[in-house]
């Protein structure tokens, strides 16, 4: 029985990786042993190509389709009557490891951990998430078998998305680092990013044999610390906005401000007397704001102090950006409307 197995054996004489999965990148073949006769015929398919490994070392690289044929020591038939009583196994042992030539499309990525770096303009810590998708294609196919596949009997796309996703956050920090992009920039420049980082990962991937054809930046988010300062930052923005169409620096906004809060306090005798004298100070201020016309620029203030239109425009203005409330508008409208 061991004979005619071993016959069977050595009768084989096409050897081709049929049906690949899409998920496989590197594929052991084997085939009742590694044992391949003299004869034997390699069929590489369309968008496969083929590493030969003899007695352990990488003998040759097929990358285009067709047949090969392939020379070992081993004779059919007399290898099998010589090795008779050692098994039908010669001592001549050859790998065929096929692999994908195609482009692998689409695949997704993600950082792993959160990407920290400073924000070049307001100088707070940026914590960063980002993910996209890229396509790659084994270049460098002898040197990724050494390098990185090893002495595994295969090699996944999946296996592949681990050496990538572990490998992107230093890259990415790093050039987040130089770039000096705000955090206000990052998502209207994800396409410069992405082209850029792209040249900078593919000449470090290449060194493991392999080129990213394609890297997208699909998008980005921060993490709640990085969020609270964020919108910290946007509204100062929003009062530093508010003040200007009032007329007002930021200063005496938040001036303003700080005694609206005050007037309002209504906890304890403290409270009560803060309140009036705040008021009181809130008063004023409107009322000399409203004196001196709150003269803007290409205007004097010796020219509108006495006119009502102005006067009445820029109290307006200051209600519209909820400097004043309401009854307070109405209160210094009749004033001014009164003296009219």
């Amino acid at each position: 029985m061991g004979l005619i197995k071993g016959f069977q054996r050595q009768m084989r004489s096409v050897i081709e990786w049929s049906n690949p999965s899409d998920d496989v990148l590197f594929y052991q073949w084997t085939d009742n042993g590694d044992e391949i006769k003299n004869a034997s015929k390699l069929i590489v398919g369309p968008g496969q190509g083929c590493i030969f490994v003899y007695e352990g070392v990488p003998k040759a690289v097929f990358t285009k389709s067709g047949m090969v044929n392939l020379g070992t020591a081993n004779i059919p038939f007399w290898t099998t009557i010589k090795k008779f009583m050692q098994f039908f196994e010669s001592e001549h042992k050859v790998g065929i490891f096929f692999f994908k030539t195609t482009k692998v499309l689409n695949q997704k990525w993600g950082t792993r951990s959160i990407i920290k770096y400073e924000d070049p303009k307001y100088k707070f810590p940026v914590g960063l998430e980002a993910f996209g998708n890229y396509s790659f294609r084994i270049s460098e196919p002898e040197h990724f078998f050494i390098n990185v596949v090893g002495h595994n009997n295969g090699f996944t796309v999946n296996d592949f998305k681990e050496v990538m996703n572990s490998r992107i956050v230093q890259p990415l920090t790093d050039y987040l680092a130089e770039s000096q992009y705000t955090y206000t920039d990052i998502d209207k420049n994800r396409d410069e990013i992405a082209a850029d980082l792209l040249k900078k990962l593919d000449t470090d991937f290449h060194k493991l044999g392999f080129n990213l054809t394609d890297f997208r930046v699909e998008g980005t988010s921060f993490d709640e610390s990085t969020m609270e300062r964020i919108n910290r930052v946007a509204s100062v923005s929003a009062d530093v906005e508010a003040a200007k169409v009032a007329g007002l620096d930021y200063a005496n906004l938040q001036k303003i401000e700080a005694m609206r809060d005050a007037a309002r306090n209504e906890g304890g005798g403290a409270g009560v007397g803060m309140g009036v004298g705040a008021g009181m100070g809130f008063g004023n201020m409107m009322a000399s704001g409203m004196e001196t016309g709150f003269a803007g620029p290409g205007n004097t203030a010796s020219n509108q102090q006495n006119d009502p239109m102005v006067k009445l425009q820029k109290l307006k203005q200051m209600m519209d950006a909820k400097l004043i409330t309401q009854d307070e508008y109405d209160a210094k409208k009749k004033e001014i409307l009164s003296g009219f």
